[in-house]
């Protein structure tokens, strides 16, 4: 028994649906929230690790006539040397409608949407810092009341899990996640604890 549990592997650490929703009915709802909303709606809607996040410029995210892009290449990413030179993430739908409504809220707030701008800020006005996105995850946890901790890193893993359970082709996910291997990828098949309870709750007992 104990040989078998060692060769069946763990999934993530992942939000569950209901705490994703909580999170970003937080951040939404709360008048400060705006810009974490957003950023937030981007991890999960597109598997970007924080530094990739913290590196995106406005021009990465905004065409020079002043459309939102459906396609973002990545200047910054985890680099390995079978990696190609650029990497495209897609945006969701949502996603792409709330950088709209974002873009248009820094203009009317004077920053600034040069191309080289940092495209999420801190109150000083620099660009966003990774540890900045650790401590406003974990303070947008605490305010949509969720019983769990999680790390940023949970949000890309939650992100990639929702997309299996909904299209259940490793093979699109493995290129959402921008893995190398797909054997890295199938961790996001296991199932999860959301996957487990709703499977018994129903039983007869």
């Amino acid at each position: 028994m104990s040989n078998y549990a060692a060769a069946v592997r763990r999934p993530p650490r992942t939000l569950t649906e209901v705490e994703q929703a909580n999170v970003l009915r937080a951040t939404g709802e709360h008048r400060a929230g705006f810009r974490d909303h957003v950023l937030l709606s981007l991890a999960l809607g597109t598997a970007l690790r924080e530094h990739e996040i913290a590196a995106l410029d406005v021009g990465d995210v905004l065409h020079e006539d002043g459309r939102v892009r459906r396609r973002i290449t990545l200047r910054v990413f985890k680099r390995s040397s079978a990696h190609p030179a650029t990497q495209d993430v897609f945006l969701p739908d949502a996603t792409w409608y709330k950088l709209g409504k974002f873009l248009a809220w820094k203009r009317g707030r004077g920053e600034s949407l040069e191309p080289a701008a940092p495209l999420f800020v801190s109150r000083r006005k620099k660009r966003i810092a990774t540890r900045t996105l650790r401590y406003l995850f974990h303070l947008w946890q605490d305010r949509a009341g969720l019983d769990r901790r999680f790390n940023f890193h949970a949000l890309r893993h939650s992100a990639l899990t929702n997309l299996y359970r909904r299209t259940r082709d490793i093979r699109v996910v493995q290129r959402v996640a921008r893995h190398k291997s797909v054997d890295t990828t199938t961790i996001y098949a296991a199932p999860t604890d959301e996957d487990i309870l709703r499977a018994v709750r129903e039983l007869p007992c």
